[in-house]
């Protein structure tokens, strides 16, 4: 293209959303065309850059996904589940590429994305980043290297006010040392705790979830055997990475052939 894309922001007011505009307004490679909040919201109808106490941008904050997203060749959505599902569909009718890094949603509901995808470009990811991205690989090759001797846990920490877990980054991990080994991580995931559990079952995959404060976000992989352990580890010290890598992604769909992709697709792992 030899224009800049245009790109919208869901969930415009979140800490993430608001991150999002800023990358996209500091970018020399596409333009801010659209915010969308939740009806009744009270940044509908301010200039989102007002908003957020800063000087106007030029773009009013607005309700209306499907007229915002018309005007755009992208959408970045880090909302809610439900939220994505609507948005996607819309997106679709746009025929704008629709980046989502949404955690929490249901495999029935990554499922209900695939009508939207034979329309428009998805990109879905569980995390942004491109060290996230290369962990996920490095634990799928350690965990076929390592036969069922080692436990495998995944531990991620994040702030208090994240709603979901485990992350959906956890999740990618797991599934990565699922795949790793050759089986389904539905079969084999351990994810409550609590009480006389009786001893871990051989081949599970653990995960703890660590909830505190202002943690951005931060992930271990520690494969555990007798006399050793090995821990792959990432941590995430600004949320801007996130933003960052949901702009490449937004980028790398506008040519591309309508259908689901992930970030291993737009960074070439």
């Amino acid at each position: 293209m030899t224009q800049k894309p245009g790109i919208v922001i869901t969930g415009a007011s979140g800490r993430m959303g608001q991150m999002l505009i800023k990358t996209v307004l500091e970018s020399d490679k596409a333009t801010l065309v659209g915010a969308v909040e939740r009806s009744g919201h009270d940044w509908v109808g301010r200039d989102v850059g007002e908003a957020m106490g800063g000087a106007p941008v030029g773009v009013t904050v607005t309700d209306d996904a499907l007229e915002a997203f018309s005007k755009a060749q992208a959408v970045i959505d880090f909302t809610a589940p439900e939220a994505t599902l609507e948005f996607a569909a819309l997106a679709a009718q746009a025929r704008a590429v629709h980046v989502i890094g949404t955690t929490g949603m249901t495999d029935e509901q990554i499922a209900r994305l695939e009508p939207a995808s034979r329309h428009a470009v998805i990109v879905r990811a569980g995390n942004m980043s491109l060290g996230v991205n290369l962990l996920v690989q490095l634990t799928k090759k350690v965990a076929a290297a390592l036969d069922e001797d080692f436990d495998i846990e995944v531990i991620e920490a994040h702030h208090h006010h994240k709603v979901d877990a485990p992350s959906g980054t956890a999740l990618m991990l797991g599934e990565a040392a699922a795949e790793g080994r050759g089986v389904k991580l539905a079969d084999v995931s351990d994810r409550g705790r609590d009480g006389i559990t009786g001893a871990r079952k051989r081949g599970d995959i653990g995960f703890t979830a660590i909830r505190g404060g202002d943690i951005v976000g931060e992930h271990d992989v520690l494969f555990a055997g007798a006399g050793e352990r090995i821990v792959l580890r990432h941590m995430a010290t600004d949320r801007a990475l996130f933003a960052r890598g949901a702009l490449k992604a937004a980028l790398w769909g506008q040519d591309k052939s309508p259908g689901e992709y992930d970030m291993i697709d737009v960074l070439g792992l």
